[in-house]
């Protein structure tokens, strides 16, 4: 998220409730769900962290603050944390999975002044920002198609790594006079960059997720009409995925080894968005939201088709949830009563044996931390649903997670 996850980017705002059917509890309904244990992964000493995939080994990657409020990317191992550094500059994230061998792509900033006075990175720095894959404990640079910025967004298990980065020719549909570089949908392999087809013409995509048989999904659009294409990528095609009404925020975020995919999309009139389920024969479904919500967002699925992300009320509070089964559940019910940890997205993923990585509101600090659920054999009794209210921060930080705004903005250019 997801990621230039939760910084940076261009915030939306939820302009309108949805009513929305309400659901029987799931234990009403004969689900068999899981319980689970809940592990508060820390941070590399400052007060946020999260979580942006979990592999089927228990890799975690994603990205946490230091002491002095820069953020470095980190991957989380068997309860230890891991700052993988950047390239010589203050700050840098790791994207959504990383694969079983650990492998982990990301972007980080140099020292170098952006010459074009991008802030790709969107820390407010205005350094270059380069695509990298940290492989054996050494961050590697990879290639971009010319340009001074990108990022790469996953890896799988042949070693593939996606991602979007800059070419050398200017996207006439963002900002002017200066503009900004075309972003291109590409896959890393073996060193050797490729660059993706895009429809629509579009100028700017990339790839965010992709399964161990080549498939990559993600999304295309431009800065002048804010209409955003979900998009799949197979067999040297590109296919748009539909969307459930809406026109600006139309993103996928994941795909199993199945040919499943899920992400977001606007309901008609883009005032909020749902997360949804596409799969070839049955098109994209609408996931729903919790009981008493007005929006959601799907950020993984494993193999098994059970799928995490977020839902939330017209206020913006968040809770994280678990879909399977055609049912949707607050996370938060299935985790011990006396948690620490309220789960406040599950921006991580969900891994084949059921552990879920997302970000959480550390109920005693009000800080934000990343949390690993991995389910139990115990079965306590399903609690009841609650909304936390969370500080106005994290609804920003969630806020922005979910709109995709590099499509509208590219870098962040300098003040002038």
């Amino acid at each position: 998220m997801k990621l230039r996850i939760w910084t940076g980017i261009i915030a939306m705002t939820i302009l309108a409730a949805l009513a929305v059917p309400v659901r029987l509890p799931a234990q009403e309904q004969g689900q068999a769900l899981p319980r689970y244990n809940v592990t508060d992964l820390g941070t590399l000493g400052g007060t946020y962290s999260l979580a942006g995939g979990v592999s089927n080994t228990g890799w975690v990657s994603g990205q946490s603050t230091l002491p002095d409020g820069n953020q470095h990317p980190a991957v989380w191992r068997n309860g230890v944390i891991t700052d993988l550094g950047t390239l010589g500059g203050p700050n840098g994230w790791a994207g959504w999975r990383p694969n079983d061998s650990g492998e982990a792509g990301g972007a980080a900033e140099t020292s170098t002044p952006d010459p074009n006075g991008e802030d790709y990175c969107g820390f407010g720095t205005y350094l270059e920002c380069h695509p990298f894959i940290w492989r054996d404990g050494v961050m590697t640079v990879l290639p971009t198609l010319g340009g001074n910025n990108g990022e790469s967004t996953g890896v799988n298990n042949l070693g593939q790594v996606g991602g979007g980065v800059e070419n050398t020719t200017i996207d006439p549909t963002c900002v002017v006079p200066y503009g900004f570089y075309q972003i291109k949908a590409v896959l890393w392999e073996n060193g050797k960059i490729r660059e993706l087809l895009t429809l629509y013409g579009d100028p700017r995509s990339w790839v965010l997720g992709l399964n161990d048989r080549g498939q990559m999904v993600g999304a295309s659009g431009n800065c002048s009409t804010d209409n955003i294409h979900a998009l799949l990528w197979q067999d040297s095609r590109v296919i748009d995925i539909g969307n459930l009404g809406g026109k600006i925020n139309n993103v996928a975020y994941d795909i199993n080894n199945v040919g499943q995919v899920v992400g977001y999309s606007d309901l008609p009139g883009d005032t909020t968005m749902h997360g949804y389920l596409w799969q070839k024969s049955t098109g994209m479904i609408d996931l729903g939201t919790l009981p008493g919500d007005v929006g959601s967002d799907a950020d993984g699925i494993n193999n098994l088709g059970q799928v995490v992300g977020g839902s939330w009320d017209a206020d913006g509070n968040d809770s994280a949830y678990l879909w399977q089964n055609g049912v949707m559940t607050d996370l938060n019910t299935l985790i011990p009563a006396d948690s620490p940890l309220y789960l406040i997205e599950a921006t991580g993923t969900i891994n084949d044996h059921g552990q879920i990585a997302g970000i959480a509101l550390q109920i005693s600090t009000g800080e934000t931390h990343a949390f690993l659920a991995t389910p139990t054999m115990e079965r306590w009794p399903i609690s009841e649903s609650r909304k936390v209210v969370l500080p106005e921060n994290v609804r920003s930080l969630l806020q922005q997670h979910r709109r995709f705004g590099r499509l509208f903005g590219g870098g962040f250019m300098r003040p002038q």
